[in-house]
């Protein structure tokens, strides 16, 4: 049975029990993309502490990407504004490692896999590592992912080249297109960073949708992980219809509605 969307705990539910500095951080996050604007002053009130905290806090969120610090408070980061890898890990992990989890075990033995760029596609990434495979073939553009798999014997790792997006470790380019031409692949993970069911799979980045539609067409299975943040919202780039998935894994805060759409479009969808 699907569970409620995800929201940030209400004042009740912190104001008594102190938090991790990190959980701290990834609650002040879901609330300013919640609200899109929030102060100094109602934070210090929701979470309990001091001006000087809060002030530290947004500084931090700031300077590592994830909000925009404004004076007296912070704003929610546009559609067109990467986040960086290293803080997209952090939010919503626990629904990332349960979306990877349920990914990985569709691996077999002796498959070729192709793995997107994304936090949840490291994930993946994570849990091949922990599998008795004898030999398995990834194809990828993202150098986290790469560099995870690089020495693991079994593993032959493949790829694409093209510019490097920093702030993602992502490659993607014409190169990295034509590379992926004469290719196949078992399965595509596929991280997106929106979807709509009317508009298809987004992303803010143009040269991205190009390559994420070319590895829709050499894969045979076409699985997009996006923890339940990513739904209903809308991007610069399209890069397919969502009639071109064969299944989303996502977290079991997904909207129903939302989950109902997308299988009546024959779309196998797997909360977790």
């Amino acid at each position: 049975m699907d569970m409620p969307a995800h929201r940030v705990p209400p004042p009740s539910a912190v104001d008594h029990a102190p938090l991790l500095v990190e959980e701290r951080r990834r609650l002040i996050c879901e609330l300013v993309r919640e609200r899109e604007k929030v102060t100094v002053e109602e934070l210090a009130e929701r979470f309990g502490i001091s001006l000087v905290t809060v002030r530290s806090d947004l500084n931090a969120l700031a300077a590592a990407g994830a909000v925009l610090r404004t004076h007296g408070g912070a704003l929610v980061l546009r559609e067109s504004d990467e986040v960086p890898i290293a803080v997209k890990q952090k939010l919503r992990h626990a629904e990332k490692v349960r979306i990877a989890a349920a990914a990985a075990a569709l691996i077999g033995d002796g498959e070729t896999i192709l793995l997107d760029s994304g936090s949840t596609t490291e994930e993946i990434a994570k849990q091949i590592l922990t599998m008795k495979l004898q030999s398995l073939n990834v194809i990828t553009n993202a150098l986290n992912v790469a560099v995870l798999l690089a020495a693991a014997p079994h593993i032959n790792l493949i790829m694409p080249g093209g510019q490097l997006r920093p702030n993602s470790y992502s490659l993607s380019g014409p190169q990295a297109v034509v590379a992926l031409q004469g290719l196949y692949a078992d399965r595509l993970f596929l991280g997106v960073d929106s979807l709509d069911p009317e508009i298809g799979l987004m992303t803010p980045h143009l040269l991205e949708a190009q390559l994420n539609a070319q590895m829709l067409k050499i894969a045979r299975q076409v699985i997009a992980v996006a923890d339940s943040s990513k739904l209903m919202k809308r991007n610069l780039s399209v890069i397919a219809s969502v009639e071109q998935l064969d299944m989303l894994i996502t977290d079991t805060g997904a909207d129903a509605a939302v989950v109902e759409d997308l299988r009546q479009r024959g779309i196998d969808v797997l909360t977790v």
